[in-house]
């Protein structure tokens, strides 16, 4: 048995980016910050900043790249995959992105008079959905290294 899953909770280090695959799907990408607090040795308080380039597919790539924004705090669920290719030189590059199945938008929503109210679960109903079941760029067959990330 195996598991490859990932949850984090952080804040958007830039606006989401969307493009469409040569088939028409939706893919967004951003990154987000998580910063962690320690003592050092000498007992001095610490931060840390982790970074993670985050890949959201489908409808819930368009949500997401409608609704988030550079700063916003947001809580993502997926799994982690390594991507591998070519540079023009001929060098192999890699890396490393947490692919979205559950983006959950953790900001405080100002609610005009016409809005519906928030759900009981607190989350943002344009962008809380999970996504359906989507297949990744290595099962699908589609060649995604036209994508420039």
């Amino acid at each position: 048995m195996s598991l490859n899953k990932c949850m984090i909770i952080g804040n958007l280090g830039r606006d989401p980016e969307m493009r469409y695959t040569p088939s028409g799907q939706a893919v967004t990408q951003f990154t987000v910050a998580t910063n962690r607090n320690y003592r050092d040795q000498q007992g001095e308080w610490q931060k840390e900043t982790e970074w993670f380039r985050i890949v959201v597919w489908g409808q819930q790539a368009e949500r997401v790249a409608e609704n988030l924004r550079k700063g916003n705090k947001v809580y993502i669920e997926g799994r982690i995959q390594t991507r591998q290719w070519e540079d023009q030189s001929g060098q192999k590059r890699y890396t490393t992105e947490l692919i979205a199945n559950q983006v959950t938008s953790l900001e405080r929503r100002e609610r005009d008079e016409g809005d519906a109210p928030m759900p009981e679960d607190g989350r943002s109903p344009a962008v809380a959905q999970p996504a359906a079941a989507r297949p990744s760029p290595a099962s699908s067959g589609e060649d995604y290294d036209d994508l420039p990330f």
